[in-house]
């Protein structure tokens, strides 16, 4: 018998978004938080570089707005980027309230926060906690949301799909979600959850890629549910592949954070000679699109697997400083950064679209909410300019909660929900066809929907990805629930999605790189990719 759970409030994913979100929300209503695994495994822990926004005197809301949009190559939303960049300031502040200890400056506790200055930024503005930023917010927001009464957390829970009116009580012209189906991971058992709004911080889909800088949880969970669900998906196509991962065959993709070029690390090709200055004047600070391209050119030119990082011109004590966690890595790779250049290829990043939200964070369906990665907002446009991601993840958090706040919602919206239904469930004895199906997905997107794609490749992915999406839905439906089984599930939906994106726009543009039309279309102004 499925077993039923009733809240106010349901936090799907537990990165920057969702633990602030549940913070926020913790403080006025009852919350239920579900991390898919532990609480603190999510992408957040792995952002290194820091936070961007307005903290120096030398800086201003304009120049940072100016830089996204730059960055963002003609597609940002205006009014989102200047929401979102002069809201920036309090929401740090508040992390700083919260606990999360930001680097200084030498001097100690009374010395001003250092801040760092990254690609496409025209001054330093990202403040950051050593090059382990993320985990450090993490840090400090889970340790809040422990200790509030109000908001109860479930790790080791997967989130299979939402729970809407259109499936089980249709309401004509209103879809409204009721909740959740989940999977308890452990016991192996489906909890139905009902609740007043439901909220997506999923994070992104960086593992429908063969080479990511994302940890093993991002598939794409929420974006593939809320799509099912009936939400608009916008501008998929902007995958952005960062352009500095190390290259190693001793571990896993492993991120160079772009702070270390802000700090005068220089991109050279494999015979030690610096090469970006033939691609933009900001040299080895551009865009991270234009970085990630020059350096794919370079290497298909030279036919090695990678180019070289060469941080020596920072120094040794600053890089010792600095960037501890990546000094240390490096070393146990073999690699020392402070004698030694670095091997490094681009490697898919951050999804720039997602689910399709306004500016307090609602979906097209009623009662759910998106916040984070999983969200396309209009912030980031064509390419995310470094560091605005979690600046993004805070400011909607913030709205999201004070919208809600406002809602007066007198009971759980009632529908006649029919229990999960396991009847023609076979025990799964081939799981090894998951793991292949896995792997195939994951090769198709690298080779065709890369750095450079072409409408040949493009329509070649489509043919594969549908074929195997028509597969996967005969294997869902009759055979045993399984943590890989909904992973590649939603691989093959955010695959999908994301050839469809590519396919409809005619244009080169931002991260977005297609041979065909090598050039961004100036007959139109640009529009975001909408998919239903």
């Amino acid at each position: 018998m499925t077993q039923i759970k009733q809240t106010e409030h349901l936090v799907i994913g537990s990165g920057i978004a969702g633990l602030m979100l549940a913070h926020k929300l913790g403080q006025f209503g009852k919350v239920m938080l579900v991390a898919k695994q532990s609480l603190l495994e999510t992408n957040t822990a792995y952002a290194q570089g820091g936070i961007a926004s307005v903290l120096s005197p030398k800086d201003s809301f304009d120049k940072h707005i100016e830089d996204t949009l730059e960055a963002g190559a003609g597609l940002c939303h205006k009014d989102v980027v200047r929401l979102v960049v002069e809201h920036g300031p309090q929401l740090i502040r508040e992390l700083i309230e919260l606990g999360v200890d930001f680097t200084r400056e030498p001097g100690g506790k009374a010395a001003a926060y250092h801040l760092t200055r990254e690609g496409g930024h025209s001054e330093r503005r990202v403040i950051h906690a050593d090059d382990l930023t993320g985990r450090e917010v993490l840090r400090a927001l889970s340790d809040v949301v422990r200790r509030n009464p109000n908001i109860q957390i479930f790790e080791d829970m997967f989130a299979i799909d939402l729970l809407t009116t259109d499936k089980y009580n249709p309401q004509f012209g209103r879809n409204i979600c009721l909740g959740a189906y989940l999977y308890d991971t452990q016991r192996r058992e489906i909890i139905q959850v009902r609740s007043r709004a439901t909220y997506l911080c999923t994070g992104g889909h960086g593992k429908v890629y063969l080479y990511t800088s994302n940890p093993d949880v991002a598939t794409g969970d929420g974006l593939a549910m809320g799509w099912r669900a009936g939400c608009k998906v916008a501008n998929l196509e902007f995958m952005q592949f960062h352009p500095t991962c190390l290259f190693s065959t001793k571990a896993k993709t492993f991120l160079i954070s772009e702070a270390v070029r802000g700090e005068g690390a220089i991109l050279k090709t494999a015979k030690g000679e610096s090469f970006m200055q033939r691609y933009h004047p900001l040299e080895s600070l551009a865009p991270r699109d234009i970085v990630a391209r020059a350096i794919d050119a370079e290497i298909k030119q030279s036919g090695m697997p990678y180019v070289y990082l060469d941080a020596r011109p920072i120094g040794e004590e600053k890089i010792r400083s600095h960037f501890p966690n990546i000094y240390s890595f490096c070393l146990e790779q073999g690699i020392d950064m402070t004698k030694d250049m670095l091997p490094v290829v681009p490697a898919a990043h951050y999804s720039c679209g997602g689910l399709v939200v306004d500016t307090w964070g609602r979906t097209t369906v009623h009662h759910l909410y998106a916040v984070g990665e999983v969200a396309c907002t209009g912030l980031h446009g064509a390419n995310r300019l470094a560091s605005n991601s979690l600046l993004e993840a805070l400011v909607f958090a913030d709205r999201v909660a004070q919208k809600v706040k406002d809602e007066r919602w007198d009971s759980i919206p009632e529908a006649d929900v029919p229990p999960w239904v396991s009847s023609r469930i076979t025990e799964d004895d081939e799981l090894v066809v998951l793991n292949h199906t896995w792997d195939e997905i994951r090769r198709i997107m690298w080779n065709y929907v890369g750095i450079v794609r072409s409408e040949k490749r493009l329509q070649r992915a489509f043919d594969k990805i549908s074929a195997i999406r028509r597969e996967l839905q005969t294997y869902y439906w009759y055979h045993q629930i399984d943590v890989s089984l909904l992973e590649v599930r939603n691989l093959a939906d955010v695959a999908f999605l994301t050839i469809q994106s590519a396919m409809k726009r005619k244009e080169s543009r931002g991260i977005h790189y297609v041979i065909d039309y090598p050039h961004p279309r100036v007959d139109h102004p640009p529009v975001d990719t909408v998919i239903w």
